[in-house]
């Protein structure tokens, strides 16, 4: 079914939302709305050098790849706190990211953002559902991003589906870091995302963990800026699962196949932890 875009003459502001996130209980429905937002955005220079300083990367003139995520991050908000979208935005559980970078991530804009929701599942402990997140330019197409979600209560008939798996590569260290007691209040500040279990650990008892976690997507960055050698300027992918969480303070370990096309990655901890395991490769077509 088509999309019925709402295009917006700005990204919303947050705190209205987090407010809406926080009175949302309970499932409302059992299919994804048509909806999808859009809106023009800039970077601004200063913002982008806090997110490069929190997440490790180096200026190199372009945007980090994972940045787009942020710069859509208000809209994401707004589609997931909306009335027709039937989940509560507490309590789902980010499984899977993949990001595609289609051309050179260069520039501070004008861009359009663009968030839709799609893809319902069955899940083994639920459903789940993609975020997809698009950057462009005027010529089009920059960078795509697919979250996957988890919902834990609603069950759908059928069958979750199988993975895809490809042949293990041999990975050797070649990084570690700290990532700190505050890292999850650093990353809010820059991110917009103040989830509570990210910022301390009275707030992350309230939903079960012992303290706070880093958030995936700082992971995710902090990965990224440490295989930079690794990655191309455009035309890859680079595919995520997270796995068990990083309880703040921690140290971290990542392990990386050898510089090629296509490689993968994990992120370890204390006694082999596995916090996610990813993959880069060429697109295709």
């Amino acid at each position: 079914m088509a999309t019925d875009w709402l295009d917006l003459p700005a990204p919303p502001a947050l705190p209205g939302l987090f407010a809406r996130a926080a009175l949302r209980r309970g499932a409302t429905g059992r299919t994804l709305p048509d909806l999808g937002l859009r809106s023009q955005v800039d970077v601004d220079a200063r913002h982008l050098a806090r997110y490069r300083q929190v997440c490790g990367f180096k200026d190199n003139g372009q945007l980090p790849p994972t940045y787009p995520h942020i710069l859509a991050f208000p809209l994401q908000m707004q589609l997931l706190t909306d009335k027709r979208f039937p989940f509560p935005l507490l309590g789902l559980v980010h499984l899977e990211n993949r990001i595609r970078v289609l051309r050179t991530l260069g520039g501070l804009g004008p861009f359009r953002v663009s968030v839709a929701v799609e893809g319902l599942r069955p899940h083994d402990k639920g459903v789940t559902f993609s975020l997809i997140t698009r950057l462009e330019d005027q010529l089009g197409l920059l960078w795509e991003g697919d979250s996957r979600i988890l919902f834990r209560g609603m069950r759908l008939d059928g069958n979750a589906p199988e993975r895809a798996e490809s042949e293990a590569l041999a990975l050797e260290e070649i990084d570690h870091w700290r990532a700190p007691a505050d890292i999850g209040r650093r990353y809010a500040r820059v991110a917009g995302d103040y989830n509570p279990i990210h910022l301390s650990a009275p707030t992350a008892k309230l939903f079960g963990f012992p303290r706070a976690i880093a958030h995936g997507l700082w992971n995710k960055a902090r990965t990224l800026a440490a295989l930079a050698s690794r990655l191309p300027d455009a035309g890859y992918e680079v595919e995520v699962r997270f796995q068990k969480p990083v309880l703040l303070p921690a140290e971290v370990r990542l392990l990386a196949s050898a510089p090629a096309a296509l490689g993968q990655f994990a992120l370890r901890g204390k006694d082999d932890l596995p916090h996610m395991a990813g993959s880069w490769s060429p697109l295709q077509g």
